[in-house]
């Protein structure tokens, strides 16, 4: 449409470099190089059995059988123990990523579910 590459990052809200990438891959592979590729980004720092307990943690006890007084897991509270428990820190956003990734929701008013 004419747009420079810094007129369509600032258009859609995403990176110049992210834009000039996607042109390059456009322009060595045609329309196959603008679709996701597996195995990109960084690997999860949580193997798959600890990943696993997370989710048995959430699904089925309570912040209270961990010492918390909280009835309802949060994220901030789920990040805590996840930082106690196997020493990775993980920012509030990372963790709602991470219970979405275990197919977990977090509804605000009924916690994580």
């Amino acid at each position: 449409m004419g747009h420079s590459s810094r007129r369509l990052a600032e258009i859609h809200g995403i990176s110049f470099k992210q834009i000039t990438n996607w042109v390059h891959r456009f322009e060595s592979e045609g329309l196959e190089g603008l679709r996701d590729r597996k195995g990109r980004g960084r690997k999860s720092l949580l193997s798959k059995d600890k990943l696993e307990r997370i989710k048995t943690l959430v699904l089925k006890e309570r912040p209270s059988d961990h010492g918390y007084e909280n009835n309802k897991w949060t994220g901030p509270l789920l990040a805590e123990w996840i930082e106690n428990n196997f020493g990775i820190k993980y920012q509030r956003a990372q963790i709602y990523n991470l219970l979405r990734k275990l197919g977990i929701e977090f509804h605000k008013k009924q916690g994580l579910i």
